[in-house]
């Protein structure tokens, strides 16, 4: 039996429409699991739906900061062995222009909405108990931090302090907890840098990594790793996957 198998597994995975949370849906699927997939935008979640391997996948447009999308979602979902959470948004802004519509609109998708939709999964018992795995992808920016980057930075931060609260909590049904902090990957959001900076910033992000950039499929195959039996003694961690 293979231990990094999906088969038999039903896994979501929020903000698939584009960049990790697609690359991991797609992974996944290909490793055998069954998809339950959602995002915002509706054009772009069938893009990746188009994309999956296997059948009985279902897709779910959702805005996660809207209550009422979280509870519909979670009515409609069957129970679920996994749950990888990719929503978020990497808006920078220096400290001196921080304002509190700023904080909101980094928490409310970065935070907020991966805590309560846990909430809701956990109330309406959609978590499959034993074997189970939650898996939040944070940022290796909490260690090593950069400028313009504090919202970002602190929504990331405290994902991963709720995601080890949440390990010690779920523990005694047989649920794991994890992070995963990638650096730089070749993505959406690191050519959104480019362009709302310049290539040059893009150039001393790739040099400071002695492996250089990774790709979408390895920060999904190290996710498939926390969802999958192979790591069924690991849970609380945050494992940096920063290329060097």
């Amino acid at each position: 039996m293979n231990p990094f198998s999906l088969d038999g597994k039903t896994i979501l995975v929020t903000g698939a429409s584009s960049g990790l949370g697609r690359q991991t849906a797609i992974t996944s699927s290909q490793m055998g699991a069954k998809l339950m997939i959602t995002g915002r935008d509706k054009a772009r979640l069938q893009e990746t739906f188009d994309l999956l391997e296997g059948d009985g996948h279902k897709q779910f447009i959702a805005d996660l900061t809207v209550q009422n999308d979280i509870d519909t979602l979670v009515l409609s979902l069957p129970e679920l062995n996994g749950v990888v959470f990719s929503t978020g948004i990497s808006d920078l802004s220096p400290a001196r222009f921080i304002t509190a519509a700023t904080i909101e609109k980094t928490f409310s998708i970065s935070y907020t909405a991966s805590v309560l939709l846990t909430a809701g999964l956990l109330a309406k018992k959609r978590l499959v108990k034993k074997d189970c795995s939650l898996v939040f992808i944070s940022s290796i920016s909490t260690r090593y931090p950069f400028v313009g980057g504090a919202m970002y930075i602190s929504a990331k931060a405290a994902i991963e302090a709720y995601a080890r609260v949440l390990a010690l909590e779920l523990a005694p049904k047989g649920i794991r907890v994890n992070c995963v902090a990638p650096a730089f990957v070749r993505s959406p959001m690191l050519d959104q840098t480019a362009t709302n900076y310049s290539q040059q910033a893009v150039d001393m992000i790739e040099a400071r990594q002695i492996l250089g950039l990774g790709e979408p499929e390895d920060v999904a195959n190290t996710i498939v790793f926390y969802l999958s039996s192979a790591s069924k003694w690991v849970s609380a961690t945050s494992l940096i996957l920063g290329g060097g």
